[in-house]
């Protein structure tokens, strides 16, 4: 009983069906259908025969066409109270759009011979259809000459064009990747050829037991703020000149530094560690396994 006095609700408040007196509702509620259509269902589709028209008593719908290239253009959205396919019915002409339910939709769905029995019947309606045709046609006219000026102030690319933009977009790229210290090398460094040893993690461990090694993170400090060797020393390699000078310029050259800090496409611990050699600190060590073995050993770190 409940949806029936919904569905009486939105025949009512139907602009078709404003100003129309009581009977002549109770009579279109009579034989008026209900319909349920599940979300994403068509209701009809373009070119379909036109043998009734909708209205909405709950859910949304979409309007919309395709073009011959397959081309989408939604017309109008709909919600309750609003009606969609008498046009077709007026004309006599197949459909002109498709309409899908966009959530689960009710619709009161009025056959062809109904439609054309209430208009022969009651000219009120007859003139409110008008006004909603004229109102739709307003919109569909918006919607088209929307859609004429997005395509004819729309740029046209081809394919020199894209190439063309691909490629300084290549060019900027490689400019900023190398004129950023954090940037990816992409031919690696080196300022000799001399290799710089390596320490496990478990002797590295007995060496921070002993508490006489200084451990460098030379990751760039957003890294070393989420996780670190507890104690360890931030030293980016953006920043080596200006910390070197205020930490490490006083250091004994022979206390021993183990660095640590690589991932897929930057060695920063060899990059900082050969730095250091370049000073004069013979005595440096880059940690094998890098934090991830650090800490699934685990050893201390923090935060």
């Amino acid at each position: 009983m409940e949806g029936k006095n919904v569905t009486k609700s939105r025949l009512s408040e139907s602009p078709i069906f404003a100003d129309i007196p009581e009977e002549i509702l109770a009579e279109l509620f009579q034989i008026a259908e209900d319909k349920v259509f599940p979300a994403r269902s068509a209701i009809y589709s373009q070119g379909d025969p036109a043998e009734s028209c909708f209205i909405i008593i709950s859910g949304r719908v979409r309007v919309f066409r395709k073009g011959k290239k397959d081309v989408v253009t939604e017309l109008v959205r709909l919600g309750p109270g609003k009606s969609f396919g008498k046009m077709a019915l007026l004309t006599g002409h197949s459909r002109s759009s498709s309409v899908e339910a966009l959530v689960e939709t009710r619709l009161t769905v009025i056959s062809k011979d109904q439609f054309d029995r209430i208009l022969k019947n009651y000219p009120d309606v007859s003139l409110n259809m008008l006004k909603q045709i004229s109102w739709w046609l307003y919109q569909y006219g918006l919607k088209l000459e929307k859609e004429t000026e997005r395509r004819f102030l729309a740029p046209g690319f081809s394919w020199f064009d894209l190439i063309a933009i691909l490629g300084l977009s290549l060019l900027f790229g490689i400019i900023f990747n190398m004129s950023n210290p954090n940037g990816i090398k992409l031919i690696p460094k080196s300022w000799s050829g001399e290799t710089i040893a390596t320490i496990s993690t478990s002797e590295a461990m007995v060496k921070y037991t002993e508490g006489k090694t200084l451990f460098v993170d030379a990751r760039p400090s957003f890294f070393f703020e989420q996780r670190h060797i507890k104690g360890a020393i931030n030293l980016p390699l953006a920043l080596f000149d200006i910390i070197y000078m205020m930490e490490f310029s006083e250091t004994d050259r022979n206390k021993e530094i183990i660095f640590y800090g690589r991932n897929i496409s930057r060695l920063y611990d060899e990059q900082v560690a050969r730095k250091f050699v370049l000073r004069g600190h013979r005595n440096t060590k880059i940690l094998h396994g890098e934090l991830v073995e650090w800490e699934n050993s685990g050893y201390p770190v923090e935060p």
